[in-house]
């Protein structure tokens, strides 16, 4: 038995980036992070990801491609990060959040992201950066 994935979601759309800010738990209330979470048994880290940004935010996104790499959570959970893009709706903060952010490429470093998620922002932010420099 591995560990169990968690799904995050760097939600893109007109050039930036989501940040979520979570209320909850106690520990990490205040800090911001990549929206997502827990994949079911049964379920693709994808569907899990259109699934939870729909619960959390209120939103239709599609995933794209995961970002490299996979990073320790608590105990027995891993974190992996897809780029997705927002298709509609407009994101709402309806559970664990308090605040939703839209971050340019070049503001991710103006909030207090949790540890896990600064490397998977980092490469997220680099992605949106070449992506605006594309015609």
């Amino acid at each position: 038995m591995g560990d169990r994935v968690v799904v995050a979601g760097a939600v893109y759309d007109r050039g930036r980036l989501l940040a979520a800010r979570r209320s909850a738990p106690p520990e990490l209330a205040g800090r911001w992070e990549l929206p997502g979470g827990k994949v079911e048994p049964g379920e693709e880290p994808e569907q899990a990801l259109v699934r939870e940004l729909r619960e959390e935010l209120g939103v239709e996104a599609r995933p794209m491609e995961r970002i490299p790499g996979e990073w320790p959570l608590k105990p027995g959970y891993v974190l992996q990060v897809w780029t997705a893009r927002l298709l509609s709706g407009e994101p709402r903060p309806l559970e664990d959040h308090d605040e939703l952010r839209w971050l340019g490429p070049d503001e991710t470093h103006t909030v207090n992201w949790l540890d896990q998620d600064r490397p998977a922002v980092a490469e997220a932010a680099r992605r949106l950066r070449g992506a605006l420099r594309s015609p």
